[in-house]
Protein backbone atom coordinates (compact mmCIF):
# COMPACT_ATOMS: atom_id res chain seq x y z
CA UNK A 1 0.00 0.00 0.00
CA UNK A 2 1.65 3.52 0.67
CA UNK A 3 4.34 2.33 3.46
CA UNK A 4 7.05 4.20 2.05
CA UNK A 5 5.14 7.54 1.66
CA UNK A 6 5.84 10.14 4.32
CA UNK A 7 3.06 11.51 6.46
CA UNK A 8 2.11 14.97 7.89
CA UNK A 9 -1.12 16.61 9.46
CA UNK A 10 -2.47 19.58 7.92
CA UNK A 11 -5.15 21.46 9.84
CA UNK A 12 -7.89 23.29 8.39
CA UNK A 13 -11.38 24.87 10.09
CA UNK A 14 -10.99 22.82 13.02
CA UNK A 15 -9.89 19.32 10.91
CA UNK A 16 -7.06 17.47 10.91
CA UNK A 17 -6.55 15.92 7.58
CA UNK A 18 -3.89 13.04 6.88
CA UNK A 19 -1.44 13.83 4.19
CA UNK A 20 0.69 11.07 2.21
CA UNK A 21 3.67 12.21 0.13
CA UNK A 22 6.21 9.90 -2.54
CA UNK A 23 8.49 10.80 -4.72
CA UNK A 24 11.06 14.44 -5.15
CA UNK A 25 8.95 17.00 -3.67
CA UNK A 26 11.09 19.14 -6.39
CA UNK A 27 9.66 17.94 -9.01
CA UNK A 28 5.62 18.86 -10.22
CA UNK A 29 3.44 17.45 -7.56
CA UNK A 30 0.55 15.57 -8.51
CA UNK A 31 -2.51 15.69 -5.46
CA UNK A 32 -5.00 12.43 -5.67
CA UNK A 33 -8.41 12.66 -4.84
CA UNK A 34 -10.14 9.69 -3.76
CA UNK A 35 -14.09 8.96 -3.93
CA UNK A 36 -16.57 7.24 -1.80
CA UNK A 37 -16.62 5.20 0.06
CA UNK A 38 -12.79 5.31 -0.51
CA UNK A 39 -9.87 6.65 1.55
CA UNK A 40 -6.41 7.80 -0.37
CA UNK A 41 -5.19 4.23 -0.17
CA UNK A 42 -7.63 3.53 -3.64
CA UNK A 43 -4.90 5.49 -4.77
CA UNK A 44 -2.04 3.45 -3.81
CA UNK A 45 -1.37 1.71 -7.22
CA UNK A 46 -1.70 4.80 -8.97
CA UNK A 47 0.86 6.62 -6.50
CA UNK A 48 3.54 4.51 -6.98
CA UNK A 49 3.99 4.32 -10.14
CA UNK A 50 3.80 8.11 -10.47
CA UNK A 51 6.22 8.73 -8.12
CA UNK A 52 8.86 7.77 -9.89
CA UNK A 53 8.12 11.18 -11.95
CA UNK A 54 6.51 13.49 -9.55
CA UNK A 55 6.04 14.57 -5.75
CA UNK A 56 2.73 12.33 -5.54
CA UNK A 57 0.31 14.00 -2.90
CA UNK A 58 -2.41 11.75 -1.17
CA UNK A 59 -5.15 12.51 1.68
CA UNK A 60 -7.72 11.25 3.26
CA UNK A 61 -11.02 13.57 2.74
CA UNK A 62 -12.65 14.54 5.95
CA UNK A 63 -13.98 12.09 7.78
CA UNK A 64 -12.38 9.56 6.18
CA UNK A 65 -9.19 7.46 6.92
CA UNK A 66 -7.28 8.73 8.98
CA UNK A 67 -8.31 12.52 8.63
CA UNK A 68 -11.00 13.73 11.71
CA UNK A 69 -14.92 14.56 10.82
CA UNK A 70 -16.18 17.64 10.97
CA UNK A 71 -18.94 18.09 14.10
CA UNK A 72 -21.67 18.06 13.73
CA UNK A 73 -21.35 15.51 10.29
CA UNK A 74 -24.30 17.97 8.69
CA UNK A 75 -23.47 20.82 6.99
CA UNK A 76 -19.69 19.58 7.50
CA UNK A 77 -19.24 18.17 4.26
CA UNK A 78 -19.91 21.31 1.68
CA UNK A 79 -18.09 21.66 -1.42
CA UNK A 80 -17.00 25.14 0.44
CA UNK A 81 -15.20 23.51 3.10
CA UNK A 82 -13.67 20.56 0.76
CA UNK A 83 -12.30 23.46 -1.46
CA UNK A 84 -10.50 25.03 2.00
CA UNK A 85 -9.21 21.68 2.70
CA UNK A 86 -7.75 21.14 -1.03
CA UNK A 87 -6.41 24.90 -0.60
CA UNK A 88 -4.62 23.96 2.60
CA UNK A 89 -3.20 20.43 1.30
CA UNK A 90 -1.73 22.45 -1.61
CA UNK A 91 -0.20 25.31 0.59
CA UNK A 92 1.19 22.92 2.53
CA UNK A 93 2.69 20.57 0.15
CA UNK A 94 3.41 23.13 -2.86
CA UNK A 95 3.82 26.43 -1.85
CA UNK A 96 4.04 29.23 -4.55
CA UNK A 97 3.70 26.40 -7.24
CA UNK A 98 0.37 25.45 -8.87
CA UNK A 99 -0.72 21.28 -8.35
CA UNK A 100 -1.84 18.71 -11.03
CA UNK A 101 -5.08 17.73 -9.67
CA UNK A 102 -6.13 13.90 -9.87
CA UNK A 103 -9.89 12.81 -8.70
CA UNK A 104 -11.91 10.12 -9.01
CA UNK A 105 -15.50 9.38 -8.51
CA UNK A 106 -16.48 12.03 -5.24
CA UNK A 107 -12.89 13.05 -6.03
CA UNK A 108 -13.38 14.15 -9.06
CA UNK A 109 -17.11 15.87 -8.09
CA UNK A 110 -15.38 17.83 -5.52
CA UNK A 111 -12.31 18.86 -7.70
CA UNK A 112 -14.27 20.12 -10.24
CA UNK A 113 -15.23 22.64 -7.71
CA UNK A 114 -11.69 23.45 -7.10
CA UNK A 115 -10.94 23.50 -10.74
CA UNK A 116 -13.74 26.52 -11.62
CA UNK A 117 -13.99 28.57 -8.65
CA UNK A 118 -12.22 31.63 -8.58
CA UNK A 119 -10.11 31.39 -5.32
CA UNK A 120 -8.16 28.47 -6.37
CA UNK A 121 -7.17 30.10 -9.70
CA UNK A 122 -3.83 29.71 -10.38
CA UNK A 123 -3.15 27.07 -7.62
CA UNK A 124 -4.26 24.61 -10.05
CA UNK A 125 -2.01 23.35 -13.13
CA UNK A 126 -4.16 20.88 -14.55
CA UNK A 127 -6.98 18.24 -13.51
CA UNK A 128 -7.34 14.75 -14.21
CA UNK A 129 -11.55 13.55 -14.24
CA UNK A 130 -12.34 10.22 -13.84
CA UNK A 131 -16.04 8.80 -13.26
CA UNK A 132 -17.03 12.26 -11.50
CA UNK A 133 -18.76 15.07 -12.80
CA UNK A 134 -19.04 18.65 -11.68
CA UNK A 135 -22.27 18.71 -9.74
CA UNK A 136 -22.96 22.45 -11.39
CA UNK A 137 -21.97 21.05 -15.16
CA UNK A 138 -24.53 17.94 -14.22
CA UNK A 139 -27.46 20.33 -12.94
CA UNK A 140 -27.30 22.26 -15.92
CA UNK A 141 -27.15 19.49 -18.36
CA UNK A 142 -30.32 18.38 -16.73
CA UNK A 143 -32.40 21.42 -16.63
CA UNK A 144 -31.65 21.44 -20.80
CA UNK A 145 -33.16 18.37 -21.06
CA UNK A 146 -36.12 19.33 -19.19
CA UNK A 147 -36.49 22.62 -20.67
CA UNK A 148 -35.77 21.33 -24.48
CA UNK A 149 -37.35 17.92 -24.20
CA UNK A 150 -36.88 15.61 -27.19
CA UNK A 151 -37.20 11.32 -26.99
CA UNK A 152 -33.50 10.98 -27.03
CA UNK A 153 -32.73 13.68 -24.19
CA UNK A 154 -35.33 12.11 -22.31
CA UNK A 155 -34.12 8.57 -22.92
CA UNK A 156 -31.00 9.74 -21.38
CA UNK A 157 -32.27 11.40 -18.48
CA UNK A 158 -34.44 8.48 -17.87
CA UNK A 159 -30.83 6.17 -18.08
CA UNK A 160 -29.03 8.26 -16.02
CA UNK A 161 -32.06 8.03 -13.31
CA UNK A 162 -31.85 4.55 -13.39
CA UNK A 163 -27.63 4.58 -12.58
CA UNK A 164 -28.11 7.07 -9.85
CA UNK A 165 -30.27 4.29 -7.79
CA UNK A 166 -27.32 4.86 -5.08
CA UNK A 167 -27.75 8.37 -4.95
CA UNK A 168 -31.74 8.68 -3.50
CA UNK A 169 -30.59 6.04 -0.93
CA UNK A 170 -27.92 7.59 0.54
CA UNK A 171 -30.59 10.68 0.93
CA UNK A 172 -32.39 8.62 3.71
CA UNK A 173 -31.72 9.27 7.03
CA UNK A 174 -29.68 6.77 9.22
CA UNK A 175 -30.17 3.49 6.89
CA UNK A 176 -26.74 4.30 4.86
CA UNK A 177 -24.99 4.38 8.14
CA UNK A 178 -26.56 1.10 10.10
CA UNK A 179 -26.25 -0.83 6.49
CA UNK A 180 -22.49 0.56 6.08
CA UNK A 181 -21.62 -0.24 9.79
CA UNK A 182 -23.54 -3.37 9.41
CA UNK A 183 -23.68 -6.31 6.53
CA UNK A 184 -22.87 -3.95 3.37
CA UNK A 185 -19.22 -3.42 5.26
CA UNK A 186 -18.64 -6.46 6.04
CA UNK A 187 -19.52 -7.60 1.98
CA UNK A 188 -18.24 -5.03 0.21
CA UNK A 189 -14.62 -6.05 -0.13
CA UNK A 190 -16.53 -9.33 -2.09
CA UNK A 191 -18.82 -6.97 -3.42
CA UNK A 192 -16.30 -5.25 -5.53
CA UNK A 193 -13.85 -8.43 -6.23
CA UNK A 194 -16.86 -9.77 -7.80
CA UNK A 195 -18.25 -6.77 -10.02
CA UNK A 196 -16.01 -5.00 -10.58
CA UNK A 197 -13.13 -7.19 -10.75
CA UNK A 198 -11.24 -5.20 -8.10
CA UNK A 199 -8.14 -7.36 -6.82
CA UNK A 200 -7.96 -8.23 -2.90
CA UNK A 201 -5.18 -7.44 -0.75
CA UNK A 202 -5.35 -4.50 1.45
CA UNK A 203 -7.78 -2.82 -0.14
CA UNK A 204 -10.64 -1.66 1.01
CA UNK A 205 -8.95 -0.47 4.67
CA UNK A 206 -10.38 -1.46 7.69
CA UNK A 207 -11.93 2.33 8.03
CA UNK A 208 -14.23 1.53 5.16
CA UNK A 209 -17.55 1.40 7.89
CA UNK A 210 -16.97 4.49 8.99
CA UNK A 211 -15.92 6.48 5.37
CA UNK A 212 -18.86 5.10 4.08
CA UNK A 213 -21.23 6.54 6.88
CA UNK A 214 -19.44 9.89 7.39
CA UNK A 215 -19.35 10.01 3.11
CA UNK A 216 -22.82 9.69 2.82
CA UNK A 217 -22.62 13.59 3.84
CA UNK A 218 -21.21 14.89 0.51
CA UNK A 219 -24.03 13.96 -1.03
CA UNK A 220 -26.83 15.06 1.23
CA UNK A 221 -24.79 18.67 1.89
CA UNK A 222 -24.47 18.73 -1.55
CA UNK A 223 -26.55 17.00 -3.94
CA UNK A 224 -29.83 18.39 -4.31
CA UNK A 225 -28.43 22.26 -3.61
CA UNK A 226 -26.38 22.07 -6.72
CA UNK A 227 -28.61 20.28 -9.08
CA UNK A 228 -31.81 22.60 -8.69
CA UNK A 229 -29.30 25.86 -8.37
CA UNK A 230 -26.37 25.18 -10.22
CA UNK A 231 -23.89 27.60 -10.78
CA UNK A 232 -23.40 30.12 -14.47
CA UNK A 233 -19.78 30.32 -14.46
CA UNK A 234 -18.74 26.75 -13.77
CA UNK A 235 -16.12 27.07 -16.02
CA UNK A 236 -12.18 25.42 -15.76
CA UNK A 237 -9.44 27.79 -15.10
CA UNK A 238 -6.78 24.82 -16.44
CA UNK A 239 -6.67 22.20 -18.86
CA UNK A 240 -8.69 19.30 -17.87
CA UNK A 241 -8.21 15.45 -19.30
CA UNK A 242 -11.34 13.66 -19.15
CA UNK A 243 -10.90 9.97 -18.50
CA UNK A 244 -14.62 7.60 -18.82
CA UNK A 245 -14.71 4.19 -18.50
CA UNK A 246 -17.24 2.75 -20.86
CA UNK A 247 -18.69 0.19 -18.22
CA UNK A 248 -19.22 2.53 -15.25
CA UNK A 249 -22.26 1.50 -14.01
CA UNK A 250 -23.06 4.57 -11.92
CA UNK A 251 -22.40 7.43 -14.96
CA UNK A 252 -23.57 7.30 -18.35
CA UNK A 253 -21.39 9.22 -21.27
CA UNK A 254 -23.55 11.13 -22.47
CA UNK A 255 -23.44 13.61 -19.05
CA UNK A 256 -20.57 14.61 -20.45
CA UNK A 257 -22.09 15.61 -24.30
CA UNK A 258 -21.59 19.67 -23.24
CA UNK A 259 -18.15 19.18 -21.28
CA UNK A 260 -16.70 21.46 -24.23
CA UNK A 261 -18.32 24.16 -23.09
CA UNK A 262 -17.31 24.61 -19.60
CA UNK A 263 -13.33 23.07 -20.05
CA UNK A 264 -12.05 25.55 -23.34
CA UNK A 265 -8.41 22.91 -23.13
CA UNK A 266 -10.38 19.52 -23.15
CA UNK A 267 -8.44 16.38 -23.58
CA UNK A 268 -10.95 13.38 -23.80
CA UNK A 269 -9.95 9.45 -22.92
CA UNK A 270 -12.46 6.39 -23.20
CA UNK A 271 -11.15 2.98 -21.39
CA UNK A 272 -12.78 -0.70 -21.51
CA UNK A 273 -13.23 -0.95 -17.53
CA UNK A 274 -15.86 -0.45 -14.68
CA UNK A 275 -16.21 2.43 -12.19
CA UNK A 276 -12.99 1.32 -9.77
CA UNK A 277 -10.31 2.39 -12.59
CA UNK A 278 -7.73 3.90 -9.79
CA UNK A 279 -7.76 -0.29 -8.85
CA UNK A 280 -8.22 -2.09 -11.77
CA UNK A 281 -6.36 0.37 -14.25
CA UNK A 282 -3.47 1.29 -12.70
CA UNK A 283 -0.74 1.42 -15.39
CA UNK A 284 -3.20 2.86 -18.02
CA UNK A 285 -3.99 5.92 -15.56
CA UNK A 286 -0.56 6.23 -14.48
CA UNK A 287 0.78 6.69 -18.26
CA UNK A 288 -1.92 8.90 -19.02
CA UNK A 289 -1.43 11.03 -16.47
CA UNK A 290 2.08 11.27 -16.92
CA UNK A 291 1.59 12.17 -20.31
CA UNK A 292 -0.90 14.81 -19.45
CA UNK A 293 1.20 16.36 -17.07
CA UNK A 294 4.44 16.40 -19.05
CA UNK A 295 2.60 17.99 -21.65
CA UNK A 296 1.25 20.54 -19.20
CA UNK A 297 4.40 21.05 -17.95
CA UNK A 298 5.92 21.45 -21.10
CA UNK A 299 3.70 24.19 -22.38
CA UNK A 300 4.81 26.01 -19.46
CA UNK A 301 8.13 26.09 -19.88
CA UNK A 302 7.43 27.26 -23.15
CA UNK A 303 5.39 29.82 -21.96
CA UNK A 304 8.20 31.39 -20.04
CA UNK A 305 10.44 31.00 -23.24
CA UNK A 306 12.25 27.65 -22.17
CA UNK A 307 14.58 25.71 -24.92
CA UNK A 308 13.44 22.61 -23.24
CA UNK A 309 12.12 20.71 -25.68
CA UNK A 310 8.14 19.75 -26.04
CA UNK A 311 7.38 15.80 -25.58
CA UNK A 312 4.73 14.39 -27.31
CA UNK A 313 1.80 13.64 -24.99
CA UNK A 314 -1.54 13.37 -24.25
CA UNK A 315 -3.40 16.43 -25.28
CA UNK A 316 -1.24 17.00 -28.04
CA UNK A 317 -3.07 17.56 -31.72
CA UNK A 318 -0.06 14.89 -32.99
CA UNK A 319 -2.60 12.30 -31.84
CA UNK A 320 -5.87 12.65 -34.21
CA UNK A 321 -7.40 9.57 -34.78
CA UNK A 322 -10.60 8.57 -34.67
CA UNK A 323 -9.76 6.77 -31.70
CA UNK A 324 -7.35 8.87 -29.92
CA UNK A 325 -9.14 9.23 -26.72
CA UNK A 326 -9.67 5.31 -26.68
CA UNK A 327 -5.69 4.22 -27.48
CA UNK A 328 -4.00 7.27 -26.55
CA UNK A 329 -0.95 6.03 -24.20
CA UNK A 330 -1.66 2.48 -24.75
CA UNK A 331 1.09 0.24 -25.74
CA UNK A 332 0.07 -2.32 -28.86
CA UNK A 333 2.53 -4.50 -30.50
CA UNK A 334 1.88 -5.80 -33.87
CA UNK A 335 3.79 -9.00 -35.74
CA UNK A 336 3.63 -8.83 -39.34
CA UNK A 337 4.45 -4.98 -39.45
CA UNK A 338 6.93 -4.54 -42.13
CA UNK A 339 4.13 -4.01 -44.76
CA UNK A 340 0.24 -4.63 -45.59
CA UNK A 341 -2.00 -4.83 -43.06
CA UNK A 342 0.51 -4.93 -40.37
CA UNK A 343 2.20 -1.93 -41.08
CA UNK A 344 -1.54 -0.56 -41.99
CA UNK A 345 -2.78 -1.10 -38.41
CA UNK A 346 1.00 -0.10 -36.56
CA UNK A 347 0.00 3.16 -38.68
CA UNK A 348 -3.91 3.14 -37.28
CA UNK A 349 -2.85 2.42 -33.51
CA UNK A 350 0.05 5.35 -34.30
CA UNK A 351 -2.61 8.24 -35.63
CA UNK A 352 -4.61 7.05 -32.52
CA UNK A 353 -1.44 8.35 -30.49
CA UNK A 354 -0.67 4.63 -29.05
CA UNK A 355 2.65 3.37 -28.34
CA UNK A 356 3.45 0.84 -30.86
CA UNK A 357 6.16 -2.21 -31.24
CA UNK A 358 6.16 -3.05 -34.62
CA UNK A 359 7.61 -6.51 -34.77
CA UNK A 360 8.82 -8.20 -38.05
CA UNK A 361 11.26 -10.74 -39.47
CA UNK A 362 12.84 -8.53 -42.14
CA UNK A 363 14.71 -5.56 -39.42
CA UNK A 364 14.59 -2.78 -42.19
CA UNK A 365 10.93 -3.17 -42.77
CA UNK A 366 10.05 -3.11 -38.93
CA UNK A 367 12.68 -0.15 -38.86
CA UNK A 368 10.47 1.68 -41.54
CA UNK A 369 7.16 0.99 -40.18
CA UNK A 370 8.67 2.17 -36.88
CA UNK A 371 10.20 4.93 -37.97
CA UNK A 372 6.73 6.48 -39.86
CA UNK A 373 4.51 5.61 -36.68
CA UNK A 374 6.41 8.15 -34.78
CA UNK A 375 5.50 10.42 -37.70
CA UNK A 376 1.92 9.61 -37.85
CA UNK A 377 1.46 10.18 -34.44
CA UNK A 378 2.93 7.42 -32.26
CA UNK A 379 3.32 8.34 -28.88
CA UNK A 380 6.62 6.42 -29.59
CA UNK A 381 7.15 3.37 -31.43
CA UNK A 382 10.16 1.06 -31.87
CA UNK A 383 11.26 -2.05 -33.90
CA UNK A 384 12.02 -5.66 -33.04
CA UNK A 385 12.96 -8.16 -35.33
CA UNK A 386 11.47 -11.84 -34.53
CA UNK A 387 10.51 -14.96 -36.74
CA UNK A 388 7.49 -15.42 -35.00
CA UNK A 389 7.38 -19.19 -35.35
CA UNK A 390 10.68 -18.94 -33.45
CA UNK A 391 9.27 -20.10 -29.69
CA UNK A 392 11.99 -18.89 -27.86
CA UNK A 393 12.95 -15.80 -29.78
CA UNK A 394 9.09 -14.70 -28.96
CA UNK A 395 10.02 -15.84 -25.49
CA UNK A 396 13.19 -13.51 -25.66
CA UNK A 397 10.82 -10.27 -27.29
CA UNK A 398 8.22 -10.92 -24.63
CA UNK A 399 10.61 -10.85 -21.90
CA UNK A 400 12.56 -7.78 -23.44
CA UNK A 401 8.68 -5.73 -24.24
CA UNK A 402 8.36 -6.33 -20.39
CA UNK A 403 11.42 -5.02 -19.06
CA UNK A 404 11.53 -2.14 -21.25
CA UNK A 405 8.35 -1.09 -22.00
CA UNK A 406 5.33 -2.62 -19.81
CA UNK A 407 2.68 -4.95 -20.43
CA UNK A 408 1.31 -4.54 -23.54
CA UNK A 409 -2.47 -3.54 -23.48
CA UNK A 410 -3.33 -4.62 -27.35
CA UNK A 411 -1.86 -7.27 -28.98
CA UNK A 412 -2.27 -7.81 -32.90
CA UNK A 413 -0.93 -11.25 -33.64
CA UNK A 414 -0.90 -10.43 -37.70
CA UNK A 415 2.21 -12.20 -39.25
CA UNK A 416 1.45 -15.10 -41.82
CA UNK A 417 2.17 -16.32 -45.41
CA UNK A 418 0.39 -17.78 -48.35
CA UNK A 419 0.38 -21.33 -49.55
CA UNK A 420 -1.77 -22.34 -52.47
CA UNK A 421 -1.77 -26.09 -53.82
CA UNK A 422 -3.48 -29.45 -53.82
CA UNK A 423 -3.99 -31.60 -50.80
CA UNK A 424 -1.89 -34.36 -52.32
CA UNK A 425 1.24 -31.84 -54.02
CA UNK A 426 1.67 -30.57 -50.50
CA UNK A 427 4.23 -31.90 -48.26
CA UNK A 428 4.94 -32.41 -44.57
CA UNK A 429 7.53 -29.59 -44.96
CA UNK A 430 4.94 -27.07 -46.73
CA UNK A 431 2.25 -27.90 -43.99
CA UNK A 432 4.83 -27.26 -41.44
CA UNK A 433 5.68 -23.93 -42.74
CA UNK A 434 2.68 -22.71 -42.74
CA UNK A 435 1.72 -23.79 -39.56
CA UNK A 436 4.61 -22.64 -37.82
CA UNK A 437 4.18 -18.93 -39.23
CA UNK A 438 0.46 -18.91 -39.37
CA UNK A 439 -0.91 -20.72 -36.03
CA UNK A 440 2.22 -21.07 -34.07
CA UNK A 441 3.31 -17.66 -34.68
CA UNK A 442 -0.12 -16.79 -33.13
CA UNK A 443 -0.44 -19.19 -30.20
CA UNK A 444 3.46 -18.24 -29.65
CA UNK A 445 1.65 -14.09 -29.20
CA UNK A 446 -1.18 -15.27 -27.27
CA UNK A 447 0.84 -17.41 -24.62
CA UNK A 448 3.40 -15.33 -24.31
CA UNK A 449 1.71 -12.00 -24.11
CA UNK A 450 -1.71 -13.26 -23.26
CA UNK A 451 -0.14 -14.30 -19.74
CA UNK A 452 1.76 -11.34 -19.09
CA UNK A 453 -1.64 -9.39 -19.41
CA UNK A 454 -3.49 -12.12 -17.50
CA UNK A 455 -0.95 -11.71 -14.55
CA UNK A 456 -1.55 -8.15 -14.62
CA UNK A 457 -4.95 -8.21 -13.83
CA UNK A 458 -5.86 -4.86 -16.03
CA UNK A 459 -7.17 -6.56 -18.60
CA UNK A 460 -6.16 -5.93 -22.64
CA UNK A 461 -7.24 -6.99 -26.16
CA UNK A 462 -5.91 -9.70 -28.58
CA UNK A 463 -6.24 -9.78 -32.29
CA UNK A 464 -5.62 -13.08 -34.34
CA UNK A 465 -5.56 -11.71 -38.01
CA UNK A 466 -7.27 -15.09 -40.10
CA UNK A 467 -8.98 -14.90 -43.68
CA UNK A 468 -12.21 -15.47 -45.30
CA UNK A 469 -10.41 -18.66 -46.01
CA UNK A 470 -11.03 -19.81 -42.33
CA UNK A 471 -14.96 -20.67 -43.22
CA UNK A 472 -14.72 -20.86 -47.35
CA UNK A 473 -13.45 -24.35 -48.08
CA UNK A 474 -11.33 -24.18 -51.44
CA UNK A 475 -9.46 -27.00 -53.07
CA UNK A 476 -6.73 -25.12 -53.63
CA UNK A 477 -5.67 -23.59 -50.49
CA UNK A 478 -6.06 -26.50 -47.94
CA UNK A 479 -3.16 -25.89 -45.98
CA UNK A 480 -3.98 -22.29 -45.38
CA UNK A 481 -7.40 -22.39 -45.34
CA UNK A 482 -6.61 -25.12 -42.09
CA UNK A 483 -3.87 -22.74 -40.35
CA UNK A 484 -6.54 -19.88 -40.73
CA UNK A 485 -9.92 -21.89 -39.34
CA UNK A 486 -7.45 -22.77 -36.37
CA UNK A 487 -6.93 -19.09 -36.05
CA UNK A 488 -10.07 -18.67 -35.47
CA UNK A 489 -11.03 -20.72 -33.78
CA UNK A 490 -8.03 -20.63 -31.10
CA UNK A 491 -9.51 -17.15 -30.82
CA UNK A 492 -13.10 -18.06 -30.02
CA UNK A 493 -11.87 -20.55 -27.25
CA UNK A 494 -9.45 -18.05 -25.99
CA UNK A 495 -12.02 -15.12 -25.68
CA UNK A 496 -14.43 -17.93 -23.48
CA UNK A 497 -11.24 -18.31 -21.36
CA UNK A 498 -10.01 -14.68 -21.26
CA UNK A 499 -13.61 -13.07 -20.77
CA UNK A 500 -13.49 -13.16 -16.84
CA UNK A 501 -10.12 -11.42 -16.91
CA UNK A 502 -11.37 -8.36 -19.26
CA UNK A 503 -9.27 -9.68 -21.78
CA UNK A 504 -11.17 -9.37 -25.05
CA UNK A 505 -10.51 -11.37 -27.94
CA UNK A 506 -10.60 -10.55 -31.51
CA UNK A 507 -10.65 -12.76 -35.17
CA UNK A 508 -10.26 -10.53 -38.20
CA UNK A 509 -11.23 -12.48 -41.08
CA UNK A 510 -10.51 -10.44 -43.98
CA UNK A 511 -11.03 -11.40 -48.12
CA UNK A 512 -8.77 -10.25 -51.20
CA UNK A 513 -6.79 -7.51 -49.42
CA UNK A 514 -4.13 -5.82 -51.88
CA UNK A 515 -1.07 -6.97 -49.73
CA UNK A 516 2.51 -8.28 -50.97
CA UNK A 517 1.31 -12.08 -49.19
CA UNK A 518 0.08 -13.20 -52.72
CA UNK A 519 3.28 -11.97 -54.38
CA UNK A 520 5.18 -14.15 -51.72
CA UNK A 521 2.96 -17.05 -51.55
CA UNK A 522 4.26 -20.51 -52.04
CA UNK A 523 2.84 -22.39 -55.03
CA UNK A 524 2.94 -26.31 -54.69
CA UNK A 525 2.96 -29.08 -57.49
CA UNK A 526 4.83 -26.66 -59.88
CA UNK A 527 8.43 -25.42 -61.17
CA UNK A 528 9.90 -22.43 -60.15
CA UNK A 529 8.75 -20.73 -63.55
CA UNK A 530 5.33 -21.29 -62.81
CA UNK A 531 5.58 -20.59 -59.05
CA UNK A 532 6.86 -17.29 -60.34
CA UNK A 533 3.64 -16.65 -62.79
CA UNK A 534 1.21 -17.45 -60.90
CA UNK A 535 2.52 -14.91 -57.93
CA UNK A 536 2.67 -12.54 -60.51
CA UNK A 537 -0.54 -13.32 -61.95
CA UNK A 538 -2.35 -13.40 -58.09
CA UNK A 539 -0.77 -10.41 -57.27
CA UNK A 540 -2.34 -8.42 -60.41
CA UNK A 541 -5.96 -9.93 -59.46
CA UNK A 542 -5.23 -8.38 -55.90
CA UNK A 543 -4.26 -5.00 -57.00
CA UNK A 544 -7.09 -4.65 -59.65
CA UNK A 545 -9.53 -5.81 -56.77
CA UNK A 546 -7.70 -2.86 -54.87
CA UNK A 547 -9.02 -3.58 -51.42
CA UNK A 548 -6.52 -1.52 -49.32
CA UNK A 549 -4.92 -2.88 -45.76
CA UNK A 550 -5.73 0.35 -44.32
CA UNK A 551 -9.63 -0.46 -44.01
CA UNK A 552 -8.86 -3.70 -42.56
CA UNK A 553 -6.44 -1.74 -39.97
CA UNK A 554 -9.70 0.62 -39.31
CA UNK A 555 -12.11 -2.52 -38.91
CA UNK A 556 -9.19 -3.71 -36.18
CA UNK A 557 -9.33 -0.53 -34.16
CA UNK A 558 -12.77 -0.57 -34.06
CA UNK A 559 -13.31 -4.03 -32.97
CA UNK A 560 -10.97 -3.44 -30.31
CA UNK A 561 -12.52 -0.56 -29.34
CA UNK A 562 -15.99 -2.08 -29.48
CA UNK A 563 -14.79 -5.68 -28.16
CA UNK A 564 -16.15 -7.75 -31.22
CA UNK A 565 -15.40 -11.54 -31.60
CA UNK A 566 -15.67 -12.15 -35.42
CA UNK A 567 -15.06 -9.27 -37.60
CA UNK A 568 -15.22 -10.85 -41.53
CA UNK A 569 -13.33 -7.88 -43.83
CA UNK A 570 -14.14 -7.18 -47.23
CA UNK A 571 -17.87 -8.14 -49.07
CA UNK A 572 -16.80 -10.95 -50.14
CA UNK A 573 -15.87 -12.10 -46.55
CA UNK A 574 -18.74 -10.58 -45.52
CA UNK A 575 -20.83 -12.57 -47.87
CA UNK A 576 -18.65 -15.79 -47.28
CA UNK A 577 -19.37 -15.72 -43.57
CA UNK A 578 -22.94 -15.52 -43.78
CA UNK A 579 -23.39 -17.96 -46.26
CA UNK A 580 -20.87 -20.32 -43.95
CA UNK A 581 -23.96 -19.96 -41.21
CA UNK A 582 -27.15 -20.06 -43.28
CA UNK A 583 -26.19 -22.08 -46.71
CA UNK A 584 -22.72 -24.19 -46.18
CA UNK A 585 -23.82 -26.45 -48.95
CA UNK A 586 -23.26 -23.70 -51.45
CA UNK A 587 -20.15 -22.83 -50.42
CA UNK A 588 -18.92 -26.26 -50.18
CA UNK A 589 -20.09 -26.13 -53.98
CA UNK A 590 -18.23 -23.50 -54.54
CA UNK A 591 -15.14 -25.02 -53.12
CA UNK A 592 -15.12 -27.79 -56.12
CA UNK A 593 -14.45 -25.10 -58.51
CA UNK A 594 -10.89 -25.31 -60.32
CA UNK A 595 -9.43 -21.28 -59.87
CA UNK A 596 -8.35 -20.08 -63.03
CA UNK A 597 -4.27 -20.87 -63.46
Amino acid sequence: MLEDARERRVLTGGIELCVAELGDPGRPTVVLVHGYPDSKEVWSEVASRLADHFHVVLYDVRGHGRSSAPRPLRGGFTLEKLTDDFLAVADAVSPGRPVHLVGHDWGSVQSWEFVTVERSEGRIASFTSMSGPSLDHFGHWINKRLTRPTPRRIGQLLGQGAKSWYVYLLHTPVLPELAWRGPLGKRWPGILRRLEKVPGGDYPTSSLPSDAAHGAWLYRDNVRARLRRPRPDARAHAPVQLITPLGDVFLSEQLYDDLELWTPRLTRRTIQAKHWVPRTRPDQLASWITEFVNSVEAEGESGRGSDRETPHAAGSPKAAGPYAERFGGQLVLVTGAGSGIGRATAFAFAEAGARVIAVDRDTESASRTAELARVVGAADAWAETVDVSDEQAMEKLAAKVLAEHGVVDVLVNNAGIGLSGSFLDTTPEDWHKVLDVNLWGVIHGCRLFGRQMANRGQGGHIVNTASAAAFQPSRSLPAYSASKAAVLMLSECLRAELAGRDIGVTAVCPGLVNTNITSTATFVGVDAEEEKRRQKRSARMYGLRNYPPEKVASAILRAVARNEAVVPVTPEARISHALSRFTPGMLRRLARVEPPL
